[in-house]
């Protein structure tokens, strides 16, 4: 996959309203989403520095870091991925892994596996100690638009805990809000053009882009 564009802004409630209405009469919700909304949780690694927190804080260009994913508690699907940033661009790779492979990250912090991916987490393990360090959730309302590969997603409700043995403990909330209420994130996704028609939609002149992390925010929250 080639790198792609992507956008941040922090938004209010009222501005995601603002946008859902807009954008719902030109583009479509993703076809996953079953609801207004679904949840995504992630458990971020990093290493004995602090390497990726630190690079994140600095605007360090051409950084890497690993996440293990889980959409709506589906312990059926779970993906390993490797996510690139360079400059404003970013890119993934992922490998689909299961419940086995994630205790065993939890209990031992890193394990071989068969596949490139696995074995360049703990690859990293060995060499510099990269292991799991909290866990990121939220809920996602994404919307798509295949002319530009455009995906303009809100982010709501962040909230995180640094507990990541239950990564894949759904019998309680555990995790704690780290935005103030009200304050979600608006991301926008694309290739290599973004259609003038989406950018006037998104285009509100309240927003300011930001660089933002998910996972600098749970890890200074904690």
């Amino acid at each position: 996959m080639e790198y792609r564009h992507e956008l941040k802004f922090m938004v209010s409630e009222l501005t995601l309203e603002k946008l859902r209405y807009r954008l719902s009469a030109v583009m479509e919700l993703d076809k996953n989403q079953q609801a207004e909304s679904y949840m995504i949780r992630s458990l971020y690694f990093d290493d004995y520095y602090d390497k990726c927190l630190n690079e994140n804080e600095g605007g360090t260009d051409d950084r890497y870091k690993y996440r293990i994913r889980m959409y709506r508690g589906n312990a059926n699907y779970i993906n390993l991925e490797k996510k690139y940033k360079y400059r404003t661009m970013t890119k993934k790779v992922a490998q689909q892994v299961d419940e086995t492979f994630v205790n065993k990250i939890m209990a031992e912090g890193g394990t071989e596996n068969s596949g490139s991916l696995t074995m360049e987490l703990y690859a990293d393990y060995l060499k510099s100690g990269m292991r799991p360090k909290c866990i990121v959730e939220y809920d996602r309302c994404a919307f798509v638009e295949p002319v530009g590969n455009v995906r303009v997603t809100f982010d709501m409700n962040l909230r995180g805990s640094s507990d990541v043995n239950r990564f894949l403990d759904y019998s309680e909330d555990f995790t704690i809000p780290v935005l103030p209420t009200g304050t979600h994130i608006l991301e926008v996704k694309y290739d290599e053009v973004l259609p003038r028609h989406i950018l006037q939609l998104v285009d509100t002149n309240e927003l300011q882009r930001q660089s933002i992390s998910k996972y600098a925010l749970v890890r200074e929250a904690m």
